[in-house]
């Protein structure tokens, strides 16, 4: 099997990955606000974080992706 077809299916992977992990964040963070709602400044605050972490775990999947393929 040639390199350049496997580079869709990790690009596929990853971005079903991140999809997964921030709906889980989001879905969290909504019901953590639903349950209390004058505590939704702190929550979204502390959600926050590990959001952009994931994000950019992700895009520098991608990169990497794109590595493999152009090396």
């Amino acid at each position: 099997m040639d390199g350049t077809l496997l580079v869709p299916i990790g690009l596929g992977i990853v971005v079903i990955g991140a999809a997964l992990g921030i709906s889980k964040f989001a879905a969290a963070a909504a019901e953590a606000i639903a349950r209390q709602p004058e505590a939704a400044d702190k929550i979204s605050g502390v959600v926050q974080l590990p959001l952009f972490l994931l994000e950019g775990v992700a895009i520098l999947a991608e990169v990497f992706i794109f590595l493999m393929l152009i090396l």
